[in-house]
């Protein structure tokens, strides 16, 4: 009789676990496991977004105040930076230099103005999750002028920190306050108008406002898919580059 009552309990059980209820059930909680593995990635991606901003912004506030070793120990050791038209930089000390010789003695000082707003930044990681990419724009006032320009930069994810991989700020626009932009434009856009001099000449040679570059798209219209058209030559567009 016993054995008779385990046998009808284990039919009941199986035809209680092939049933469609049991069967939704199941379906219902591996779509449940689908979407919670699916979290983590997606919270590291909107994780390193922000960092990736965090350390652009950072960026603009280190020259804000010349903090040039703060801002030197936001990039790779073989980062390169390019600003303007100044030439290629290779690696964090030529960082250094540059912002140490090129903009002067470390520190806030009286008569020192070299403020970098960073306004529109938009930070993509690519799909290895190690590397990304950020445009900004920069409204910059200094002791010497403003001027306006952008950035397209690339980042690299280095034991779980982000850091500049490599920086590139050309200019759309340079100008002295007396006169302002629309009569009297600085041309920022070779190597030797001071020093120190760079380890490779610019990548891309083009003119300032009031003629105009455009620098690329790094990501697609994000409706559409597509990439933007390169940037048309006339009038200053891009006159070449390597």
């Amino acid at each position: 009789a016993m054995r008779d009552a385990v046998m009808t309990l284990v039919v009941v059980l199986g035809a209680g676990l092939s049933s469609p209820a049991w069967a939704q059930g199941a379906a219902d909680l591996a779509a449940i496991e689908k979407d919670l593995a699916a979290l983590g990635p997606r919270i590291e991606r909107l994780d390193d977004l922000h960092e990736v901003e965090i350390v652009q912004h950072s960026y603009g506030y280190y020259v804000d105040k010349a903090q040039w070793k703060s801002l030197r120990d936001l990039f790779a050791d073989d980062a390169t930076l390019e600003i303007g038209g100044k030439g290629v930089f290779l690696g964090k000390a030529r960082v250094h230099e540059y912002m140490s010789v090129g903009m002067g003695a470390p520190g806030p000082r009286d008569g020192l103005l070299i403020d970098h707003q960073q306004f529109q930044c938009l930070p993509t990681i690519m799909e290895d999750g190690v590397t990304a990419r950020a445009r900004c724009i920069a409204f910059v006032m200094s002791s010497g002028g403003w001027g306006h320009n952008y950035y397209e930069d690339v980042f690299v994810k280095e034991g779980g920190v982000w850091k500049f991989k490599t920086l590139r700020g050309p200019f759309n626009m340079y100008s002295g306050y007396r006169q302002g932009w629309v009569d009297n434009v600085t041309v920022n856009t070779y190597p030797e108008k001071f020093p120190p001099y760079p380890d490779l000449p610019p990548t891309v040679i083009y003119l300032t406002y009031p003629s105009y570059y455009a620098e690329p798209f790094h990501y697609p219209n994000p409706v559409t898919g597509r990439t933007a058209p390169k940037p048309s030559p006339r009038a200053g567009g891009e006159a070449f580059g390597r």
